[in-house]
């Protein structure tokens, strides 16, 4: 049981050990009533047949729901990504979930995540392409290459903003953020 916990992201072999004898302290009734809730989201949660987002229908909750901008569509990497970006209550637009990066050195293509659907899914209708990818090498590359397909298209492409976080301090922030933050800088 250990070892299987263990393979959960961020679980150590303390934390693993932790939480498989508080299991043992379960009843079985709560015992099979934790294992049901994961073989249920294992067969029931599959990617939205729009967007990639992770869901329980044919379509996620948000493509469904009316009173979504779809005239914007928001890129992230993972489902992960639109929970976060959920979370602040600001943007009321659509996603794309790409369920992965490009990554030349990890055999990782354009054609290996969920790309070519987002191409067709900007048509005229789209105003704007907002690319969320992390600023990593794969997060960046990603972006450069969604920018460049869609350089076609009607549609504005933008990037989030990266730079300084509130709270940070400057002597603290490595030397990228800092150009980052340089040059994404507003005139107030």
């Amino acid at each position: 049981m250990i070892d299987q916990l263990r393979k959960l992201p961020g679980v150590g072999a303390k934390t693993a050990e932790r939480y498989a004898f508080t299991l043992l302290q379960y009843s079985t009734e709560e015992i099979m009533a934790f294992s049901e809730a994961f073989v249920l989201a294992k067969k029931n949660i599959h990617p939205c047949h729009i967007c990639g987002n992770l869901s329980d229908h044919d379509s996620c909750e948000i493509c469904r729901d009316p009173h979504r901008d779809a005239t914007s569509i928001c890129v992230v990497q993972d489902s992960k990504d639109v929970i976060a970006l959920e979370r602040m209550q600001e943007y009321r637009g659509v996603y794309h979930v790409l369920n992965g990066l490009i990554s030349t050195q990890k055999g990782i293509m354009p054609e290996d995540i969920n790309l070519p659907s987002l191409i067709e899914r900007v048509d005229d209708n789209v105003v704007e392409v907002i690319l969320a990818t992390n600023p990593t090498i794969e997060g960046e590359t990603t972006a450069l290459y969604i920018a460049k397909r869609l350089m076609d298209k009607k549609c504005t492409v933008t990037r989030l903003a990266r730079g300084i976080p509130m709270g940070g301090h400057v002597d603290y922030i490595d030397e990228m953020t800092l150009i980052k933050a340089m040059q994404g800088r507003k005139k107030m």
